[in-house]
């Protein structure tokens, strides 16, 4: 399986990744999925308003899951392999969650280079 894989599926496999990660690590759509490894801490800073932190819990599996999802290079490598394990089983779902997770980075990096061109 490994020897018929081209330069265009590690392409959509990249930017699926990118995206995966992004959401799982990033995204507030996810908050619900991260909110029991992280502690939130409340700061209120010099003008008045309150700044919310959150650190992973400092215990057992819930830091150590919490210490995995605050780092977005180590989301990244289980969602490499997460990813690179659908290709590899050619599961029904698998090239629909890829390229649709490809699509969506593509979306997203588009976005990002619009918004920092216009300025908002």
């Amino acid at each position: 399986m490994l020897e018929n894989i081209d330069l265009t599926m590690i392409i959509l496999l990249g930017l699926a990744a990118f995206r995966l990660t992004r959401l799982i690590v990033y995204d507030r759509i996810t908050e619900f999925i991260r909110r029991p490894f992280f502690k939130e801490i409340e700061e209120t800073v010099e003008d008045g308003t309150v700044e919310i932190y959150f650190t992973p819990k400092e215990e057992g599996v819930r830091g150590w899951i919490g210490e995995l999802l605050s780092c977005h290079w180590c989301t990244g490598i289980w969602v490499s392999m997460l990813l690179g394990g659908l290709y590899l089983y050619q599961l029904p779902f698998s090239d629909y969650v890829i390229i649709v997770l490809a699509i969506a980075a593509i979306g997203s990096i588009i976005e990002t280079i619009i918004s920092g061109l216009i300025g908002s």
